[in-house]
């Protein structure tokens, strides 16, 4: 069930730096974004991101090929 509201979550992957990026991905089919805001400061305004521009970020990132 996808909802209206933004469902933000950091990766497991982050640790307690306070560096973190979170993402609500609950978004992603209902309205073909997904949101990304700073973890610090929530309550500025996140950046939305397509959908498929999101998948193919996550999918670089995790081929590396942004580097180590």
């Amino acid at each position: 069930m996808t909802t209206e509201t933004p469902r933000w979550f950091t990766s497991s992957y982050s640790g307690n730096g306070g560096q973190c990026v979170e993402v609500a991905t609950n978004l992603a089919v209902a309205r073909g974004v997904v949101p990304v805001r700073d973890s610090k400061d929530p309550h500025r305004t996140a950046l939305a991101f397509e959908s498929g521009v999101w998948s193919s970020f996550v999918a670089a990132v995790k081929g590396e090929a942004f580097g180590a």
